[in-house]
């Protein structure tokens, strides 16, 4: 009897052993699965909800009503068309949008990856990452999809440095055809800002690889991606067949609809600087946020813009609104114009003529290796760079808030809040007529110099 006893704790403990065994390799399995997959590099700050840019705006309530409504309808519907392109010109609220849409999709279990490209931020800049970064998307939505990708990340331990074409169909194409159990909601792909890709083959490899979505079963995919309607983007949707996408031209949307929800946007944003810096309650007037709508149509960076220079607390915000309301009588500039003049302006408004050309030079020397730069630079760096003072660089940055991203640690990069900034100070067409124009040709010369100078001194190359 004993002895049949022993037996059977000598099983149940086997037993035990073997259960504590599977699941010990199980852990390990899970751990090495990770490790594989982290092999698999990603643009820093390209998801939509990075911390990078969680203070970006989404839209406010009660606007952009009727676009996303269209935008949900599109993606529920599994007969339609695989891509939407909304595109429109710069400061038109894309980005804004792309965020809001986003978020809605993710809200409801349906994003499936996305990616924000931005100019000059490293490998948000350029395509290198790209589907790497769909790939990781889709594995935290469909952990399915885990072992076709490490699959495929065996077979290629190099798979990222690939070309576009071998990233998508091995890290997407092939582990979304091959999973069994497929989501039961349509995913969503969020792509925003694709003209800010640096190199246009690549757009157009993007465009292309992406059309070939619509074929991949089990899983329902959608793409929305927005851009301004540059040539390769024009080209690339162009070169897709019948049926493949639809498309929306922002600054098109009826004029009614863009002041109505600019007049929410600025009401909102001017009641929280009048309570504030407790201003009267009958600041602004009516009258004041009609004109200022009247000249933010149809751009909404217009509008962003002239808040966070009303609302900067160096100054006073009565006196800003009423320097923004003097380019209402100007119908000789432009929008662009009508957003950054007034800020510039202001910078060389008091000083003698000798004195203003000596600080011109210093702002299109400052700012515009700001605006030049490929990738961001700190206080500290562009310091250094330049050799000029760390003082030097803040006191000309000092009221440039409303339009540059100037953090208080000097070791973090100073960004662009637009890229419409660059396009107004780069524009060829201001050459010889606007004093802040950057020659962007000579500028480069300038900073390549510079990065001369210090790679041969003495605490440069060794």
């Amino acid at each position: 009897m004993w002895a049949r006893v022993a037996n059977k704790l000598d099983r149940g403990l086997m037993l035990d052993f073997d259960q504590k065994m599977n699941l010990a390799n199980q852990n390990t399995n899970n751990i090495h699965q990770k490790i594989d997959l982290a092999k698999l590099p990603t643009a820093k700050g390209a998801s939509f909800d990075s911390h990078m840019d969680e203070h970006n705006a989404r839209c406010l309530v009660n606007t952009r009503v009727e676009l996303r409504r269209h935008i949900a309808e599109w993606a529920k519907d599994r007969n339609g068309k695989p891509i939407f392109w909304l595109n429109g010109m710069a400061g038109t609220g894309k980005s804004t949008i792309a965020r809001s849409v986003a978020q809605s999709f993710a809200d409801q279990c349906q994003l499936g990856a996305s990616f924000f490209f931005k100019k000059g931020e490293g490998e948000r800049g350029n395509a290198t990452r790209f589907f790497t970064t769909i790939a990781t998307d889709l594995m935290a939505r469909i952990p399915e999809l885990i072992s076709g990708i490490r699959r495929a990340i065996d077979a290629d331990p190099l798979i990222s440095e690939k070309a576009l074409k071998d990233q998508f169909e091995k890290l997407v194409l092939r582990p979304l055809s091959e999973i069994q159990q497929a989501p039961s909601q349509v995913l969503v792909f969020v792509i925003d800002a694709l003209d800010e890709c640096e190199r246009e083959e690549d757009i157009r490899a993007i465009l292309q690889l992406l059309a070939r979505t619509k074929d991949i079963r089990p899983v329902s995919l959608r793409v929305f991606v927005t851009s301004r309607p540059e040539l390769p983007l024009r080209l690339g949707f162009k070169q897709m067949s019948d049926g493949t996408y639809q498309d929306l031209v922002l600054h098109e949307v009826p004029k009614r609809t863009i002041e109505h929800d600019i007049t929410l946007f600025l009401k909102h944003e001017l009641e929280k600087i009048r309570e504030q810096r407790s201003l009267s309650p009958d600041w602004p007037g009516n009258d004041q946020i009609q004109a200022l709508v009247q000249l933010a149509v149809p751009l909404f960076i217009f509008a962003t813009t002239a808040c966070r220079y009303i609302g900067d607390q160096r100054d006073n915000p009565k006196e800003r609104l009423a320097i923004i309301l003097q380019y209402q009588t100007t119908h000789h500039v432009s929008k662009l114009d009508r957003t950054y003049l007034p800020i510039l302006n202001q910078l060389f408004n008091d000083e003698d003529e000798a004195d203003k050309q000596r600080r011109i030079v210093k702002f299109r020397g400052i700012v515009g290796s700001i605006v030049i730069l490929e990738s961001p630079l700190s206080i500290t760096s562009l310091a250094h760079l330049l050799q000029i003072s760390k003082e030097d660089i803040k006191c000309r940055l000092d009221s440039l808030h409303s339009v540059l991203s100037i953090p208080i640690n000097e070791d973090v990069p100073i960004r662009l809040l637009h890229l419409s900034f660059r396009d107004f100070l780069v524009d060829p067409k201001k050459h010889g007529k606007s004093p802040y124009w950057v020659d962007g040709k000579e500028t480069h010369k300038m900073l390549a110099g510079k990065c001369l100078q210090l790679m041969s001194s003495l605490k440069g190359l060794r």
